[in-house]
């Protein structure tokens, strides 16, 4: 199902699914957020996006604190090089 909004040259690029919790204590007793963050591949594909990516490399790394999140950096990189249109990228934080 393509929206009105999202155009062939959008499905022609890789889509970027980043999932991250906050705490370590959130992956572990928090299970129906990650799965619900996982689901939204389901939506990507159903969107019509056949190449997407998953980058959950930060489950259970706060954003506060300083504290080094390698796979929001990764995402961060991946779309200032253009290899990521931004229009599919969904951040999806517990």
């Amino acid at each position: 199902m393509i929206s009105d909004k999202i155009r062939l040259h959008h499905l022609a690029r890789k889509a970027l699914l980043y999932v991250r919790q906050s705490s370590a204590h959130q992956v572990l007793h928090n299970r129906e957020s990650s799965a619900l963050q996982y689901a939204m591949r389901d939506r990507l594909t159903a969107l019509g996006w056949s190449e997407i990516e998953v980058i959950d490399d930060d489950l259970g790394r706060s954003a506060a604190g300083g504290v080094q999140r390698a796979g929001f950096e990764r995402m961060v990189a991946q779309v200032c090089l253009g290899n990521w249109d931004t229009t599919p990228t969904l951040i999806l934080a517990g």
